[in-house]
């Protein structure tokens, strides 16, 4: 080839087209093949924001990366002096990389604010980060002011000032009531950019104590609240002028300002006119807010100009008119209007743009060939114009050493006739008084040979009349030449049809099938010359032939739309029907076909519009057409049956690899065949099996019949019709066809090893229809990849798969396996790619270090494992980790293992879920699909405190009165040195509703408190929580309640004396014995007693005086009507069950003595009782009970 290629180039027969040169245009290639072995200065790729607010709650990250080769290194300066990171222990460099780690827990944060630069270096230059200034949020308290009632006239206008703290960043405002719900604001009431409250005017609604102005701080997510500001809004026509006088003399009463209805004016800002500066980019916000009665609207318009109404907004009921990046054609003149019935007023804001410096053209990395020229230029713009200052690898240019191949012309840097070894970054700095811009830019000084970056053999493929793109993308220093050859033979000119671009690209406008074909590209500068081959292959369109129609179908019926299409036989179709340019109904009476849509048992529903859209990979055709549906007509029944098979099957036009078939169709039954289906059978190879081999339209009666060699053929035809398959014809005559060699060679083509020193090479083998003749043998080609060496072959049969022995571990080979017969072999087959055997990883990966985050998180980096140390494909690294103690104990308590898998080539991974002040234990293994590398040396790191967990139990003993006593266990997890413990508790109503909290802090080495003071029969909630100094941890609680005052208990005894809780009884007792009485006598109407006739029959002497003077048992007498009691049940026997009756007069009484008479009576019981307490009731010791006093009544 390259013989050829200087005969064409010498002969000058063919015009070589070569692209011009362009030295500050070479841009360092991405692909990493190209830059592994390409020294580069540094490069910053990524660094903190250069204002840099931190949260005083977290760790300080400063990001600073670079990339370069080598590898850079990093240094830090701090307010323009060196920072020794190494010296303080709170800072941690992240290894491989720039970014501090600043650890405050424990610290001031404000200890690091300040300006930081960072610094990469390596031996072919110095970048440089941007100034970052760090400083701390802060969200300062309200300072404390006394607010006094704001006492003003309706219809004045009014004014609440917020004047937040200044905070950084500054906080955002907003005014609430007491409920925590924002004030309502309209035309009249409105908030100011500076969060004052303007009222245009007052109303008696106005009046309100709570007018309340929040500021939120966003960086800490704290909110801020100023004491409420009460406003009395008064109505003087109702006051008579003494109340007004005296409102007038406390000098509360705002009298200045005018009440009745009024033509508008200004109360921010002041005055007619006002200026605003605006920076450009950023956002402008012009405010006019005017008093008036009625309420005046505003309206704004700029007068040398329209205002810019892509950018613009209006906010705050018009008050506002906010514009979004700032142009320099904002400035000028801005006219707020403020109009209600009486007039109007107006103000004027003069707005002025400046500009922070920005952009034009930053400067460009450059690689240059020694003795080349260069240029790096610095563009920028502002207002007012930016100083450029330009240094070199960190350094003032006026302070490095002089070099006589630079000259420095403002924004300028030239570099002529540059060396080996002269690489350098640059840094052009542009700043005014807004802000500045830095930027790093190399310089790097290579001699590289042309590589070409492009894929080799890329196929492109395009359709037929449209452009086509062959891409030579190269790198080389100097820039290669491009030049572009078609099959070899024919140098391309930059004349139509061809155009090459400045990246290398050919593009051919109109690519036609002479196009196809293989090009070659060919890089070449004066340190060597490379090509590349792609081919180009130009497509047939894709075209519907015949299109779908217009269809009226009736209800019930069949509806078929046809779709033929024709496209290039090399592209892959895939036809897809939509209705309505949806997705079709999923029906199963919608059947799509290869070239049709059939819609069976149409309904009303399937009405529409349905298209045929053919796609392949580079283009697509579409067809639409329409269908209607109608009602059926009555028609008669018809019997629809399978067609009948085809007869007379001849076979002709034999040739070596076909045939025609041709038949004689049989009886439709009144479905019409859609197709017939010619089936075959091999007779040699599998016999009294039948294959599909191709179909037939329903109106042909003739098959062209493709065969393959070395088969014994015999044919049959099936008819298809809407009711299903015919039975098959009677076979052909048998047909014969010669052996050749192969036609395909085996797929599924695989390399993979078993073992760590074999390939194994796999296949899927041929059928036998597919050997083409007999003697069917493999032919097994492999060789190593990327190795130049001979391909080795080994031929085998009946198998499908032959190991090579003896390789080494896990590398590419080639391998190609080809089928071969007694008749020759097969095509030429593609290689694939495989890989031999792996083995288990030789070593472990190095410089493992851990990066604690937080007390549950680390971060752990590593050093990657070499590829060639692996021995296998790479899945991942598996990093073991375990606690052995808590930082409590000194003993180790080793927990079970925990294991991560970080899949893939990484070099660093988080360890969630760990413990704090916990010593832990890691290592790392790297891991392919062989198994597991030796583990790396133990690694031991520490996780900070945290806060602990609950205690471990809350107990409440010795209850008294006003006191109890408190028992606590420490947490089981301390997850840090435990500083004390707090308990809280309150008092709990009986309505649930909790008192004041009281609070009480303890040492650690404390577990028990007596709490005295206590309210007697109160319940006390108590919440009780332990803490480190990293804060408190969960709370638990418990419950309690004192016992009762014995006072308390004395008063609840003696409420039996006081009066009216004796009257109160001595009721109920007298309502209680009356109903006794009564139940007693109607008891006695059921019938006589026994014990009325003892009674008779022996008379008592000390009853029956007491019968006879006053009667008092005059109830017993036989004159009573004995009826029985309604709803009285009487013992047969005579006796009285207690059970019968919870009503006892022993229950009654003060004794428990009442016992029944043999005779069932309880009559002289009731007497004695009686007569006793006659005598003795009121002569009592004891306290009187309400039994007593019940019975004392009576």
């Amino acid at each position: 080839m390259d013989r050829k290629r200087k005969w064409v180039l010498s002969s000058g027969a063919l015009l070589v087209l070569f692209l011009g040169r362009m030295t500050t245009a070479l841009e360092v290639p991405l692909d990493p093949k190209v830059l592994e072995g390409l020294p580069q200065p540094p490069t910053i790729t990524h660094q903190s924001p250069k204002d840099f607010i931190i949260d005083p709650r977290e760790n300080i990250l400063i990001y600073c990366e670079a990339k370069g080769k080598p590898h850079p290194s990093f240094s830090w300066t701090r307010n323009g002096t060196h920072f020794d990171v190494e010296k303080d222990s709170k800072v941690l460099m992240k290894p491989s990389s720039g970014t501090l780690v600043i650890d405050i827990s424990g610290e001031k944060a404000e200890a690091y604010e300040g300006i930081y630069q960072c610094t990469a270096r390596n031996e072919h230059g110095t970048a440089v980060s941007n100034n970052i200034f760090i400083r701390q949020s802060r969200s300062p308290l309200w300072s404390k002011e006394r607010k006094e009632a704001i006492m003003v006239q309706v219809g004045v206008s009014l004014v609440l000032q917020c004047r937040p703290p200044a905070g950084l960043p500054p906080p955002i405002i907003f005014w609430m009531d007491n409920n925590f719900q924002r004030l309502p604001q309209n035309t009249r009431v409105s908030q100011a950019l500076n969060g004052d409250l303007y009222f245009s005017n007052v109303l008696l609604d106005d009046t309100r104590n709570d007018y309340i102005c929040y500021a939120r701080f966003p960086h800490t997510q704290t909110i801020q609240q100023k004491q409420p500001i009460t406003v009395k809004v008064l109505d003087m026509d109702a006051i008579n002028e003494t109340v007004a006088d005296m409102y007038n003399y406390t000098n509360n009463l705002f009298v200045d300002s005018p009440s009745g209805e009024r033509r508008p004016s200004f109360m921010a800002p002041l005055g007619q006119s006002s200026t605003q500066m605006a920076l450009r980019g950023g956002v402008l916000e012009l405010e006019c807010i005017a008093e008036g009665l009625p309420t005046p609207e505003v309206s704004w318009y700029k007068e040398s100009g329209d205002l810019p109404s892509s950018r613009m907004s209006f906010h705050n009921f018009q008050k506002t008119l906010k514009i979004a990046d700032v142009m320099e054609a904002d400035a000028g003149d801005y006219r707020c209007t403020a109009k209600n019935s009486l007039g109007s007023a107006h103000h004027t804001i003069k707005v002025n743009v400046k500009a922070a410096p920005f952009w034009i053209s930053a400067p460009r990395n450059l690689i240059l060939a020694p003795e080349e020229t260069g240029i790096l230029t610095c563009r920028v713009s502002g207002d007012p114009k930016p100083q450029i200052a330009w240094s070199v690898n960190g350094v003032p240019i006026k302070d490095s050493p002089k070099d006589t191949s630079r000259k420095v012309e403002d924004d300028t840097v030239i570099l002529s006739d540059v060396q080996t070894g002269s690489s350098a970054v640059y840094q052009c700095n542009a700043s005014n008084e807004f802000g500045y811009l830095l930027a790093n830019a190399f310089v790097n000084v290579l001699a590289e040979a042309p590589r070409v970056l492009t894929p080799p053999n890329n196929v492109y493929q395009v359709i037929t009349n449209n452009p086509a793109f062959l891409d030579c993308a190269s790198f080389g220093s100097p820039i290669p030449a491009i030049t572009w050859f078609k099959d070899s033979q024919t140098s391309i000119l930059n004349r139509d049809p061809y155009v090459i671009h400045n990246n290398g690209t050919l593009e051919i406008n109109v690519a036609q099938s002479l196009n196809s074909g293989k090009y070659t590209c060919i890089a070449s500068n004066n340190l060597g010359t490379r090509e590349n081959h792609v081919y180009l292959e130009v497509k047939e369109p894709t075209r519907i032939l015949a299109q779908p129609e217009y269809m009226v179908v009736q209800r019930n019926r069949k509806a078929v739309f046809e779709c033929k299409v024709k496209h290039d036989p090399t592209l892959i179709p895939t036809m897809n029907w939509l209705k309505d340019n949806g997705e079709l109904p999923d029906d199963e009476r919608f059947l799509v076909d290869t070239d049709s849509l059939t819609i069976n048992e149409v309904t009303e529903e399937d009405e529409g519009t349905y298209t045929c859209v053919m796609n392949t990979t580079l283009d697509q055709d579409s067809a639409s057409a329409m269908l209607t549906v109608v009602e059926a007509t009555p028609t008669p029944a018809i019997v629809y049956e399978e067609p009948d098979p085809p007869t007379d099957l001849e076979l002709t036009d034999q040739r070596e690899r076909s045939v025609q078939l041709t038949w004689i169709p049989g009886d439709e039954h009144n479905s019409p065949t859609q197709k017939f289906l010619v089936q075959y059978e091999d007779l040699l190879h599998q016999a009294g099996v039948w294959h599909n081999l191709t179909e037939e339209e329903g109106t042909k009666t003739t098959a062209h019949l493709d065969l393959s060699p070395y088969a014994y053929y015999s044919f049959r035809v099936l008819a298809v019709n809407h009711v299903g398959y015919s039975q098959p014809s009677r076979p052909s005559r048998q047909y014969r066809t010669n052996p050749a060699a192969p036609d395909v060679n085996p797929t599924d083509v695989h390399g993979v090893g078993t073992e760590h020193n074999n390939l194994v090479i796999s296949w899927k083998e041929l059928t036998g229809l597919q050997s083409n003749g007999p003697g069917l043998q493999y032919k097994v080609n492999w060789r190593q990849k990327d190795v130049e060496e001979d391909w080795l072959s080994e031929t085998v049969a009946n198998t499908s798969k032959y190991v090579v022995s003896g390789t080494p571990t896990f590398v590419p080979y080639e391998v190609k396996v080809q089928a071969v017969n007694d008749y020759g072999n097969g095509p030429a087959p593609e290689a694939v790619v495989g890989y031999s055997g792996e083995d288990v990883p030789m070593s472990a990966p190095e410089s493992v270090q851990v990066l604690v985050q937080n007390g549950t998180l680390a971060e752990v980096h590593w050093e990657p494992v070499l590829t060639s140390m692996v021995r296998g494909r790479l899945q991942g690294y598996k990093v073991s980790y375990w606690r052995e103690r808590s930082l409590h104990q000194a003993e180790a308590q080793q927990e079970e293992q925990q294991v991560l898998l970080f899949s893939g080539n990484r070099t660093d991974g988080r360890l969630p879920g760990l413990k704090p002040y916990s010593l832990y234990t890691l290592n790392i293994r790297v891991v392919n699909g062989k198994g597991e590398g030796p583990p790396s040396p133990n690694h031991n790191f520490e996780t900070p405190e945290g806060v602990p967990g609950p205690p471990s139990f809350l107990r409440i003993k010795n209850t008294d009165m006003d006191s109890l006593t408190l028992e606590w266990g420490p947490p089981q997890d301390n997850n840090g040195r435990l500083t004390g413990y707090t308990l809280k508790y309150q008092p709990v109503n009986s309505s649930n509703e909790l008192g004041p909290v009281e609070e009480m802090m303890f040492p650690a080495n404390e577990t028990t408190v007596i709490l005295a003071d206590l309210k007697y029969s109160t319940r006390y909630k108590f919440y009780f929580n332990a803490k480190t100094i990293k804060g408190s941890g969960p709370t638990i609680t418990e419950e309690a309640v004192t016992i009762m005052d014995e006072a308390m208990k004395s008063d609840q005894v003696d409420l039996a004396t006081q009066g009216w809780f004796i009257g109160l009884m001595c009721a109920i007792a007298l309502l209680i014995l009356v109903l006794l009485i009564i139940c007693f006598i109607k008891r006695n109407k059921g019938g006589k007693y026994p014990v009325k006739e003892k009674e008779d029959a022996h008379q008592d002497p000390e009853i029956q005086p007491m019968k006879d003077d006053d009667g008092t048992f005059g109830e017993y007498s036989d004159t009573e009507d004995h009826k029985p009691l309604k709803g009285s049940r009487t013992p047969s026997n005579g006796t009285v069950k207690r059970d019968d009756s919870d009503d006892s007069l022993v229950d009654y009484g003060e004794g428990g003595d009442g016992q029944f008479n043999e005779d069932g009576s309880f009559i002289g019981q009731y007497s004695g009782k009686k007569e006793k307490d006659t005598h003795e009731g009121n002569e009592s010791s004891e306290a009187p009970s309400p039994v007593n006093a019940m019975n004392s009544f009576v």
